[in-house]
């Protein structure tokens, strides 16, 4: 019971906050601790403080965060002190002999033993006179002259161990390494093997942090804490527990040695990368437009699930909402003070605030938050209501003929006869939308202006001839708006401020929206020139956005096995902080040459691919884009799936920044909810392009776009659904006979991971939540997948692609899965029996990433994989934000099955290589588990019928480079692995463990 309690706790981050109780001594005392648990156990530190005439009693772990008692009694020996666990009463109690502390945790009617054993005072004295550091004390900055070392390492807690993780990933990793990913400095110390020669005890490791050591240079960028924030990770990561280190503590004795100060250094920065990054001018994303002060409260429906639908009817939501700065300065739209919201579903403006922030960040692939959507903060001076921006130009009305779902809402864009979005122009700092009502085209820019302290609003409007009068929603007439210009006039119309387009002829307008006290506003506007021509934005040259060229080299990875990978490590110092979340990539046409986007709404251009270099350049060439997970290059042009459109970048000057975001589709039928991501971009050979769009995590789809594989025209001109029921489809492949291959992840309805073929329209792949399922909840109705993937065996599997190079020796044909859950590469042996594909995976040996990976292609001109990746929602792969990788297929021999055979008599595995046939025949090295999964509408399966085949015979084929397993209980099962533990006749080891899904057995014609 307390083991799944704490689990819990420990997952949401709490901590336990107790008040001081009775004096206890005129020190301050530490205490290495232990809770017993039964099967799971916590140690920290317990320190007990004096502050005043109180003591504080504080229980520090590394693992699970710091409690501090409350209620703490303090009578002798003895000592009490009562907390809350997870709404649960909790205490401890115990007594203290010597420098032994020994009592237990008691959680309502349960006990856990505690003890606890008193840090030694006697003086540790160490020698650094002989260490040859870069710099000399002299050369460091004044303040570390005054450092309390004492006190920031007698401080060291949970929370520096995670910043000093994310400093460990972003600042040493690239040279040190891990225990999985070599380092790109050989004579860089491997701390969980090797000796630090500088000393391993916390201040000796500043000292060489601070002043540099051997090739270890100094870092000067990091501020006192955070040097011992990685300190701190790297001695209880790697040190700890490394086998034969003399692993000095950080006792009272320790602390006592080192030099006095007073000062703690400069405030560390706060790790908030979502707001720091400059997006530029605008960033598209789904936002709710609320004041600050009287804006609607946040509500999310609560369990149980699936969760039921909110009353959002009232809310203003842009479900596709450009967010453009109006205000001057640095940094972009995160920096701004001014903003308006244009809905391009709707062609409305949706609404303009100012405040001190831009939004709350709220959301996935933000700020890691879950079930949630970012908003506005500030002041919201003026808002439209969620619903068509201009009448319809045939018949005048404001109704939304859009798609109406269950919840009352409606989404998607509207008809094209109506309105159509064309895309977003970024000129200099001016942002010009693009779109068009009827046949009449308009061109829209936002400014603002200040009147004396007051904020105006304004909308400037190229309108092309219509053959109807047009009509716009402007703001609610408790505002006040004025107009410049011709060809448009203001009217009042059911409680809103209009603007009137006359039919047949142009018209150039300059709308202002200000608050209803602004004083002399007619006057302010009436002395306003004519409006600007917007079309100079289109015809005239801009300036680039982002001059700078960023460099970076290419790490080559050692050529010990049949792969090598080559670290290709994106920019992360760059000039807009940009976290470098690689989710997509392809090549132009000179191959030297690719396109990556990340999660944030970048657009990169990278060189120095194929030319032996070894030196990459990094262009930013677009930003603001919504969630892009997708790239594809047709002809040198590039098409970005994101989760409001497929855009398209046009470069009209040949700066190769994007002028020109052209939406070149935008049927996306885009909500609220966090997990509806767009995933994956692919075309086939008439240029029709694919992609995923996955379902509503833990709720029933809302549009029926949720959970499907969609395609677009070549034109661009429709988009249909291919095939539907997928909970998370994390991309697409499309295969050699033109069906795809779609991953999706356990969830509910969904036992397992699954590498779903799909072959044919309109079928349904097993997620009961989606839009228009089955109403036969059993597996008969699904379409069951060519692989079932174990949690064990991939955590999360993100696009398949096929191998399509000569370089790449016997896997040229074969069929890849992406690891994004695991960070690695498998290898799919796919089969088809009795017309079903079913097939099983195994890893690539000696290729494990940094990050989570999501896309790869071949390079046409080196043959060889480039595969992007990076940590965002759940992957165990957490030590780089992005990373982009080269693997090479080496020339040696492969280690891992290359085909596999499924038949009534057994499983055959074929080899790149002859096997020993004396270590091959012999049954003792195989062993083969089956378990069957329970589909229902729970969070995944347990395992179910779980066995152990007997293995009856084993026998060599095709020349001795197939085994046969003969197994006499073979029958079709959700899951089977096989392990195995051989050699070649040349004595390499063949050792690792395939996973497979049986759907039909194959007749055994041999027999």
């Amino acid at each position: 019971m307390m083991k799944g309690i704490r689990k819990i706790i420990w997952s949401l981050g709490f901590s336990f906050v107790f008040l001081c109780g009775c004096q206890r001594s005129n020190q301050d005392t530490y205490w290495d601790y232990e809770i017993d648990f039964g099967d799971d156990q916590s140690q920290g530190i317990m320190r007990l403080k004096k502050s005043n005439d109180t003591t504080q009693l504080s229980l520090v772990s590394f693992d699970e965060g710091t409690f501090i008692l409350e209620n703490l009694e303090i009578d002798g020996a003895e000592l009490s002190g009562d907390f809350s666990l997870y709404g649960k009463e909790a205490s401890l109690e115990g007594s203290f002999e010597k420098n032994n502390f020994s009592g237990n945790v008691k959680i309502e009617d349960e006990l856990f033993p505690f003890t606890a054993t008193k840090q030694s005072s006697e003086l540790v004295l160490i020698d650094r006179s002989q260490i040859k550091y870069i710099l000399s004390e002299d050369d460091l900055a004044e303040l570390e002259s005054n450092i309390d070392h004492t006190g920031l390492i007698a401080n060291a807690d949970r929370e520096g161990y995670e910043r000093g993780e994310r400093i460990y990933s972003s600042n040493c990793i690239n040279c040190h390494g891990n225990e999985e990913v070599e380092g790109s400095i050989p004579l860089s110390t491997k701390f969980w093997e090797q000796e630090l020669k500088a000393g391993s005890d916390a201040y000796s490791m500043y000292q060489t942090i601070s002043r540099g050591f051997a090739t270890m240079p100094p870092q000067p960028i990091l501020t006192p804490k955070e040097k011992y924030d990685v300190i701190s990770y790297i001695r209880q990561k790697y040190l700890k527990e490394k086998e034969g280190e003399a692993f000095i503590t950080s006792t009272p004795g320790y602390l006592a040695g080192l030099p006095k100060g007073t000062s703690r250094g400069p405030e560390t920065k706060p790790y908030q990368p979502w707001a720091d990054m400059n997006y530029g001018n605008f960033f598209i994303n789904t936002y709710e437009l609320v004041d600050e002060k009287t804006g609607i409260e946040r509500f999310h429906s609560p369990r149980p699930v699936p969760y039921p639908d909110e009353d959002y009817l009232k809310n203003n939501f842009a479900y596709k909402g450009i967010a453009v700065r109006l205000d001057e300065g640095d940094g972009g739209i995160s920096k701004g003070r001014a903003w308006m919201i244009f809905d391009h579903d709707l062609m409305r403006v949706a609404g303009g605030w100012t405040g001190k922030g831009f939004i709350d960040w709220n959301g996935i692939l933000l700020d890691d938050k879950h079930e949630t959507y970012p908003r506005t903060i500030g002041k919201l001076h003026f808002e439209t209501p969620v619903g068509p921006g201009w009448a319809n130009p045939k018949t005048g009305s404001f109704e939304d003929p859009r798609f109406r779902a269950r919840d009352g809402r409606a989404f998607g864009p509207l008809p094209k006869s109506w309105a159509n979005y064309k895309g977003l122009y970024h000129h200099d700092d001016a942002v010009v939308i693009s779109y068009s009502v009827g046949n009449a085209n308009v061109l829209e820019k936002f400014d603002l202006e200040y009147h004396g302290k007051d904020t105006v609003f304004i909308r400037t409007l190229d309108i092309s001839p219509s053959t109807s009068m047009l009509k716009m929603r402007v703001a609610p007439i408790d505002l006040k708006v004025a107009i410049i210009g011709q060809g448009g006039s203001l009217s009042n119309e059911d409680g809103f401020v209009m603007l009137n387009v006359e039919k047949k002829k142009p018209a150039n307008v300059k709308l202002y929206i200000a608050d209803a006290d602004v004083d002399d506003f007619a006057n302010l506007a009436t002395s306003k020139v004519t409006p600007e021509k917007l079309q100079k934005y289109i015809t005239e040259t801009g300036s680039r956005h982002y001059p700078e060229i960023l460099k970076s080299t290419i790490t080559k990875g050692p050529d010990k096995g049949a792969f090598a990978v080559d670290l290709l490590t994106p920019p992360f110092d760059n000039p807009w902080a940009s976290r470098m979340k690689l989710s997509g990539i392809d090549f132009m046409k000179d191959a030297n040459k690719a396109l990556a986007c990340t999660t944030d709404g970048d657009i990169w251009l990278i060189t120095g691919l194929t030319d032996d270099s070894n030196e990459l350049t990094w262009q930013r060439i677009g930003s603001g884009l919504f969630q892009p997970l997708g790239i594809k290059v047709l002809n040198d042009e590039i098409y970005v799936i994101c989760r409001d459109q497929l855009v398209v970048l046009r470069d009209f000057n040949g700066d190769n920044e994007t002028d020109f975001y052209e939406s070149f589709n935008h049927d996306h039928q885009v909500t609220d909810h966090f997990h509806e991501f767009a995933m994956g971009l692919q075309a086939d050979n008439e240029g029709n392009l694919y992609y995923a769009k996955s379902g509503r995590h833990a709720r029933e789809a809302l549009v029926p776009q949720h959970g499907t594989l969609l395609k677009v025209s070549k034109d661009g001109s429709k988009t249909e659904i291919i095939a539907k029921g997928f909970r998370a489809a994390n991309g697409v492949c499309i295969n050699p006979d033109g069906s795809f291959l779609v991953t999706d992840q356990q969830g509910f309805w969904n036992p397992m991971n699954r590498i779903n073929w799909v072959d044919g329209k309109g079928k349904f792949y097993g997620n009961m939540w989606g839009y228009d399922p089955p109403k036969d909840s059993t597996r008969v109705a699904m379409e069951e997948p060519m692989v079932w993937l174990d949690m064990e065996f991939d955590r999360s599997p993100s696009e398949l692609l096929w191998v399509d190079s000569e370089q790449w020796g016997p896997l040229n044909g074969s069929l890849l899965s992406f690891s994004y859950g695991f960070g690695k590469i498998q290898l799919v042996l796919n089969e088809k029996v009795k017309g079903q594909m079913q097939g099983g995976v195994i890893d690539l040996p000696g290729i494990k990433f940094l990050t989570g990976v999501m896309r790869g292609r071949f390079n046409p001109d080196d043959g060889q994989l480039y595969a992007c990746g990076m940590s965002a929602w759940g992957t165990n792969q957490m030590l780089r934000g992005g990373g982009l990788y080269r693997i090479r297929y080496t020339g040696k021999p492969l280690t891992t099955p290359i085909d596999l055979k499924t038949t009534t008599s057994g499983i055959t595995l074929k080899f790149d290589s002859k096997l020993d046939p004396t270590n091959a025949m012999d049954i003792k090295n195989y062993i083969v588990k089956t378990w069957d999964l329970k589909r229902s509408s729970k969070y995944g399966s347990d395992r179910y019928n779980k066995q152990v085949l007997a293995i009856s015979q084993v026998e060599l084929q095709e020349g001795g480079k197939s085994v046969k397993l003969f197994l006499k209980d073979i029958k079709p099962v959700d899951v089977m692995s096989i392990s195995y533990d051989i050699s070649s006749i040349n004595d390499m080891s063949l050792k690792g463990t395939l996973q497979s899904t049986i759907h039909n057995l194959r007749e055994d014609n041999s027999l």
